[in-house]
């Protein structure tokens, strides 16, 4: 039996060892934290449960075939309930905007802002579904591993224009400027600048208006749980709260890995989710780490983040499960953060809200909320956050009692902020970045981390920093892809309806059905 090594238990990792497993190989899975997760980590303190990562399910069927694919259904481990409206977005003026699926609820709002843009934003949705259809249903799960793959797929990014940014092509289309923000920020939940982010990832509008937006009850640790379960289940080995120190090679192939406490396991390949510079500096034992690891330097990284959790007294039934609290600027702000290195006075938040759906993830009678704001990167601003993170958390609470919740000061009960060090220390992640290389046309697909090392045969990645990219469905995506590689590299069998991509099975959540599990 093959024996497989995945370093790294966040949802990429785990999609792929779930994958692996399921075709037969013999799955060790090794987690540098004391719980799976990666991002997706969860912290639980005075009865609140606070999902530290991404929150955000977008295109549960990729998730359901990782159950299909052994013959169960997701509904088994994961309850996944729909959220409505997918965001709701605010305003410093009180100008606010529900975007969901709802057509003509979306259309009396867009009419409300400038009447012309109804036809431009059903314009935009077909531009949306066509780079949905070549960005991700025929490419999205499809290695790039040289250069003429890429140029395969160079008639349909001349065809979209994907040197256009996603804002330019917005603004292509409609002319209202809040509709111009509320159609571009979402690049940023994969840590994208709207204003450089390709025009292919306004595929991510086609993704939430046919799959919906979707919150798994407990929490995005309870999808993670689920996964492991899933994992374990089928076989697969779970090794956790011991980092990988050191994949170990012989020649120009990979051998097995050693981890920080002396443990050692010998495999026939070795699959890499932990951070890409991280993987290639600090982990692979051979020269080809440290030049990986230059090349890499040199790359742009997408912004980290810095987040708040909150433990409040009192419910808050007219705040929805997500919102976007736009600042006074967008442009500039969004300067600030990718280019500038500044930490602004000013910001914008995204708010997460889950005992608006879960009440479960809070003591009776309290909320739970989650305020991030995206921050340059530690290489972009080495700013001191012991100083910081606490005075830029004193003004993240003063802006939601400005604008929602005026005593929200004398409500928090419990309080935990995570901060750029905080990612670079828990998660090895270069230069505290939160969503690896930033999602630019010259960092996507072939120039984006390979699925296969070029050098070593037998060493993989799967994650944010290889193609197609972060957020859920992308990670997701990635692991199809290295699977793919890898099964066809070891001559293993299989139904090429599952690893095709785009061959996914249908989910309807509503009901709990899982339809056409096997077929796709």
């Amino acid at each position: 039996m093959t024996r497989a090594i995945v370093i790294g238990a966040g949802i990429g990792g785990l999609a792929l060892a779930i994958r692996l497993q399921s075709a037969g190989l013999d799955t060790l899975l090794v987690e540098a934290r004391d719980r799976p997760g990666g991002r997706a980590y969860v912290f639980e303190k005075d009865g609140f449960t606070f999902d530290a990562g991404p929150t955000v399910i977008t295109d549960p069927a990729c998730l359901a075939e990782l159950w299909a694919l052994s013959g169960q259904r997701l509904e088994r481990d994961v309850d996944l309930v729909p959220v409505s409206p997918f965001y709701r977005l605010s305003w410093p003026d009180g100008s606010i905007f529900d975007y969901g699926n709802d057509k003509e609820a979306l259309a009396r709002q867009i009419a409300a802002l400038d009447p012309a843009d109804v036809a431009g934003y059903e314009r935009f949705l077909g531009f949306s579904a066509s780079v949905y259809e070549e960005g991700y249903v025929k490419l999205g799960a499809v290695p790039f591993l040289d250069f003429r793959s890429m140029l395969k797929a160079a008639p349909a990014l001349v065809r979209h224009r994907a040197w256009r940014s996603v804002y330019q092509t917005v603004a292509g289309y409609v002319r209202s400027e809040k509709l111009r923000e509320a159609l571009s920020f979402h690049t940023m939940l994969v840590g994208g600048n709207p204003m450089a982010t390709s025009s292919i990832y306004a595929l991510i509008h086609k993704l939430e208006q046919d799959g919906g937006v979707w919150y798994a009850r407990g929490g995005t640790n309870r999808l993670v749980a689920g996964m492991a379960t899933l994992f374990e289940r089928l076989g697969g080995r779970l090794r956790l709260g011991d980092p990988v120190a050191r994949i170990e090679t012989e020649g120009d192939r990979v051998t097995g890995i050693m981890t920080r406490s002396g443990f050692t396991a010998r495999a026939d390949l070795v699959a890499s989710n932990a951070d890409l510079m991280h993987s290639y500096r600090d982990l692979l034992a051979h020269p080809r780490g440290k030049r990986e690891a230059g090349r890499l330097a040199r790359k742009n990284w997408s912004p980290s983040l810095f987040v708040l959790h909150l433990g409040v007294r009192g419910t808050f039934p007219e705040i929805p499960h997500h919102m976007i609290l736009f600042g006074p600027r967008y442009r500039g702000l969004l300067d600030d953060i990718y280019r500038n290195g500044r930490l602004a006075e000013d910001f914008s938040l995204y708010l997460h809200h889950p005992s608006a759906s879960d009440p479960g993830v809070a003591p009776a009678g309290h909320s739970s909320f989650y305020a991030l704001a995206p921050v340059p990167h530690r290489g972009h601003a080495p700013l001191d956050w012991e100083v910081d993170g606490p005075n830029l958390a004193k003004r993240i609470i003063a802006e939601i009692e400005r604008r929602l919740i005026p005593d929200l000061g004398a409500r928090i009960v419990t309080q935990i902020q995570y901060a750029p060090p905080d990612f670079e220390q828990d998660l090895a992640a270069h230069l505290g970045s939160a969503f690896s290389l930033t999602p630019t046309l010259l960092q996507s697909a072939y120039f984006r981390g390979h699925n296969r090392d070029a050098r070593i045969e037998n060493l993989y990645f799967t994650g944010a920093g290889t193609h197609p990219g972060a957020g859920i469905p992308g990670v997701v995506a990635s692991a199809k892809a290295t699977a793919r590689l890898i099964l066809g590299d070891i001559g293993v069998r299989m139904d090429d309806r599952r690893y095709e991509s785009g061959g996914h099975p249908k989910f309807s959540g509503l009901d709990g059905a899982t339809e056409d599990a096997m077929s796709g």
